[in-house]
C-alpha cells in the first residue's frame, strides 16, 4: 500500500524553517524537526528523503519570501534612499523585535559553509549576490535622477552596503543593541551620500 501524506507539506516546511533558523543546520536534531513539525519518523522521510533536503527546502522558501519579496517591493519604490532607509529600518525593526535573535537564516547558513554542501553554498552566493546587484541597481538609479552623486562607486559601494547589512544581521543576534544598530544604518546612507 503506498505512503499516503497526513499533513500539509507546506506547513511542515515553515515549522522545520523555524527550528533551522533558530538553531542552525547542525545543532537542529531529527527529534527537534519530528517534534516541531508534529510528524512521526517514517513521514518525515516519506515527504522530505532526509534532514539535509528538509534544511534546502526551508533555506529555498526562506530566501523566497524574505530576501526576494524584500527587494523586489525595495525596487518598486523607486527611490534608492527611501529604499535603502526602508531597508535598514526594516532590518533593525524586525531584529529587535526577535526575542529568539534569529537573526537572518540565509546569513547564518553563510557563516557555517564550511560544514555544508555545493548547493547550499550556491544558494547562499546567489542570495548575496543578488543583494549586490539590488544595491548596484538602486545606485545606478539614483546617479541618474541626482539622489546619489556620480562621485559614488557602484560596485565598492554595493559591497559595502552587503558588508553592512550581513554584519547588522549578525550583530544584532545580541552583540549591538538600537542604537548600534542605528549606527550601522546611518553609516550605510553615508556610504551613497
Amino acid at each position: 500500500m503506498p505512503w499516503e501524506k497526513s499533513f500539509d507539506i507546506d506547513q511542515a516546511v515553515d515549522r522545520a524553517q523555524h527550528v533551522f533558523w533558530a538553531k542552525g543546520y547542525e545543532a537542529t536534531s531529527l527529534a527537534d524537526l519530528l517534534k516541531a513539525m508534529g510528524i512521526n519518523k517514517g513521514s518525515f522521510y516519506n515527504a522530505f528523503g532526509s534532514k539535509k533536503k528538509l534544511f534546502t527546502q526551508s533555506l529555498l522558501k526562506y530566501d523566497r519570501e524574505q530576501r526576494k519579496a524584500a527587494l523586489t517591493q525595495l525596487s518598486a519604490l523607486n527611490d534608492p534612499i527611501v529604499a535603502f532607509t526602508t531597508l535598514f529600518d526594516g532590518l533593525i525593526a524586525q531584529s529587535l523585535s526577535d526575542d529568539e535573535r534569529k537573526g537572518c537564516m540565509l546569513v547564518n547558513t553563510a557563516l557555517d559553509l564550511p560544514n555544508h554542501d555545493k548547493d547550499t553554498e550556491k544558494t547562499v552566493k546567489k542570495g548575496l549576490s543578488d543583494f549586490e546587484v539590488f544595491f548596484r541597481e538602486q545606485i545606478e538609479l539614483g546617479h541618474k535622477t541626482g539622489a546619489i552623486p556620480e562621485r559614488v562607486d557602484v560596485t565598492e559601494t554595493a559591497r559595502g552596503l552587503v558588508t553592512l547589512v550581513v554584519g547588522l544581521r549578525v550583530l544584532a543576534r545580541g552583540v549591538f543593541n538600537a542604537d548600534g544598530l542605528q549606527a550601522i544604518k546611518s553609516q550605510a546612507l553615508c556610504l551613497v551620500k
